[in-house]
């Protein structure tokens, strides 16, 4: 018979069968079969294909063995039990045993490595270490509500640097030194990390760096002062595929290359103990040809759903006929100019994770745009633009004022010898002010920070911005449409789309990874999910940064500005919570610097 182990975690689901055999001397058990897949939070989905492709395959290695075997046909038994964060909803569902994490991981080492002293096994979002004394039960650790020292905090940095995440063992191999970063939040060490970006440290030593404060995370937070004996056994996902971590993870417990063990198969020891354990007193036992169509019929499970928000457009026609309805607000344009056609204005905002440009002409027309990342270098990412400016427009463009706002406002208005700088926040309202003249309220989220201007009679009245959480803004939704799979373009319009947004709450960058690993245990859908980021977004903002008494304190003229609002869902949640019509120009990525650009046009006696 065989015994089959899932791990449906929070980024990835494994699988792991066992064949089991006996004879009157003994009770053999092999692994035979292993699976790994990023689920992208569509574990049903991808465990399905998995489970069918590997199933499959041991069927056909079984009828190559053994022509002749009449129960070949899909009628041997297999018991089955499902482990991990997202796995507990699943299990309920299939009617399979559930197996606690830490208890399947210990299984392994009772049963198959005796000599291991210490367990260390780090997950997509979660880390556990595991104690063994003889005569005494394990003492078992996990991390908490924190993502610090997970796989999650290794795909953040990867993310930051620009690169995929299977190319941070290669560059932390090339390292030449190992600097400080803060690894008990992923917001902290967020802004360690861009300040070494900024620094020019290189990617080979930021790498490195990461994995040591992994490394360091994992053993103060679990050992907490325990002394750590060998053997130490080291499994999931980034102890098989990142050797460089096994060795900071080494230099941190002290233990030499010797004392470590690394099994066969690292990342499927929870699936594994899993599968050993699937064998409980009155457990279901199924046939191959069931066990392969396990996870069918358990996608769609929103009738299930318990914490859902209104959707935010009935359908396609809907969401098609709102954007309609939203081209209200014009931006001129200048499409044929050149260097000779006169002078020009340079608007620059230069945020915490893009670089925004815009040209005007005397009067007033957009002449050029540019949008691009700025990974943590200013400098580089604005003459980048310019040189791209230059090359579409050619050298000769001369340019008579020139503005900057932003993050790196000084910098650049310094380095360039820029004429003007100005605050964000008058820059924001300049360029709204410009296009829909009435304004009574403008919104803007960027990168890291959000700002709320409330207006009257045409001047700003009062301003609130957030202070140190980054929850809400751009970089939120962006670092968990790619932690999910998603591009930010894709995983704003399925959310458009969704029938049972899921309510997310406001809950900060780091807790949100709790409230989307229930979201999939209860079977939310990926764009359920993506929709419940936008209602998030604007609850954040209304409710913790803005702290309204009552909407009609944004009048009935709103604007939203910044490069979220290109995601409609955001607009329209905002629309939905308020009940207000909400307005928003062609280029609301590029506000900020269409703000400057105006504001050296009017400084330097443009005709505008």
């Amino acid at each position: 018979m065989y015994q089959l182990g899932i791990d449906i975690g929070s980024t990835t689901i494994k699988a792991a069968l066992i064949k089991v055999q006996r004879d009157d001397a003994q009770c053999t058990k092999e692994v035979i079969a292993t699976a790994y897949e990023r689920h992208n939070a569509a574990p049903a989905v991808v465990g399905s294909k998995m489970l069918k492709k590997m199933l499959a395959s041991v069927e056909s290695q079984k009828s190559k063995d053994r022509p002749s075997d009449s129960k070949l046909k899909g009628e041997e038994k297999i018991s089955v039990a499902i482990t991990g964060s997202v796995g507990m909803g699943y299990a309920t569902r299939l009617g399979v045993p559930f197996v606690q994490e830490v208890i399947a991981a210990a299984e392994v080492v009772k049963q198959m490595y005796p000599e291991v002293h210490t367990l260390v096994d780090i997950g997509g979002e979660d880390s556990k270490m595991i104690f063994f004394e003889p005569g005494r039960v394990p003492d078992m650790r996990m991390n908490g509500n924190c993502a610090g020292g997970t796989g999650a905090f290794i795909d953040q940095t990867a993310t930051l640097l620009g690169v995929d995440v299977t190319e941070i063992n290669g560059l932390a191999a090339k390292a030449e030194h190992v600097y400080p970063i803060a690894s008990r939040c992923g917001v902290f060490s967020k802004t360690d990390i861009q300040n070494l970006i900024s620094r020019s440290v290189s990617k080979e030593d930021i790498a490195a760096s990461m994995l040591n404060a992994v490394s360091m995370q994992v053993v103060s937070a679990l050992a907490r002062g325990t002394e750590i004996l060998p053997k130490v056994l080291l499994c999931g996902g980034p102890f098989a595929y990142i050797p460089e971590l096994r060795k900071h993870l080494q230099k941190a417990m002290g233990v030499g290359e010797e004392n470590i063990v690394l099994p066969q198969y690292s990342q499927f020891v929870p699936a594994i103990g899993t599968a050993l354990l699937s064998m409980k007193d009155g457990c279901t036992m199924f046939d191959f040809t069931h066990a392969r169509t396990l996870f069918d019929n358990t996608d769609d499970r929103t009738a299930d759903l318990t914490h859902t928000l209104p959707p935010l457009f009935k359908n396609e026609e809907e969401y098609q006929e709102w954007v309609k309805s939203k081209n209200l607000i014009h931006v001129p344009v200048n499409q044929s100019v050149s260097p000779q056609d006169g002078l020009f204005f340079l608007g620059v905002d230069s945020g915490s994770t893009t670089t925004k440009i815009v040209l005007l002409d005397d009067e007033g027309k957009l002449v050029y745009k540019d949008y691009c990342y700025n990974n943590g270098n200013s400098y580089d990412a604005f003459l980048g633009a310019l040189q791209r400016m230059h090359e579409a427009l050619g050298d000769d463009v001369e340019i008579a004022g020139s503005c900057s706002t932003g993050y790196g406002e000084q910098l650049l208005k310094t380095a360039f010898r820029l004429d003007y700088g100005i605050v964000e926040t008058m820059a924001h309202f300049t360029a709204a002010k410009a296009m829909l003249p009435e304004v009574s309220f403008v919104l803007d989220i960027g990168g890291q920070d959000m700002k709320a201007i409330f207006v009257e009679n045409g001047s700003i009245r009062r301003i609130e911005i957030n202070e140190a959480c980054s929850s809400g803004c751009g970089s939120f939704i962006m670092t968990f449409a790619k932690q999910l799979g998603y591009e930010v373009g894709e995983f704003a319009k399925m959310a458009t789309l969704a029938q049972h947004p899921y309510d997310l709450g406001t809950r900060c960058t780091v807790f949100m990874n709790s409230k989307v690993k229930q979201a999939m245990r209860e079977g939310a859908k990926i764009e359920d999910i993506a929709a419940g980021f936008s209602y998030s977004v604007i609850k954040n903002c209304l409710y913790k940064v803005m702290k309204l008494q009552s909407f009609d304190e944004l009048g009935d003229h709103i604007m939203v500005q910044g490069g979220t609002f290109r995601n409609h869902s955001v607009v329209r949640a905002l629309e939905l919570l308020t009940g207000k019509d909400v307005q928003f120009s062609p280029i609301p990525e590029l506000m900020g610097a269409y703000g400057c650009a105006l504001h050296a046009l009017r400084r330097k006696g443009g005709t505008l």
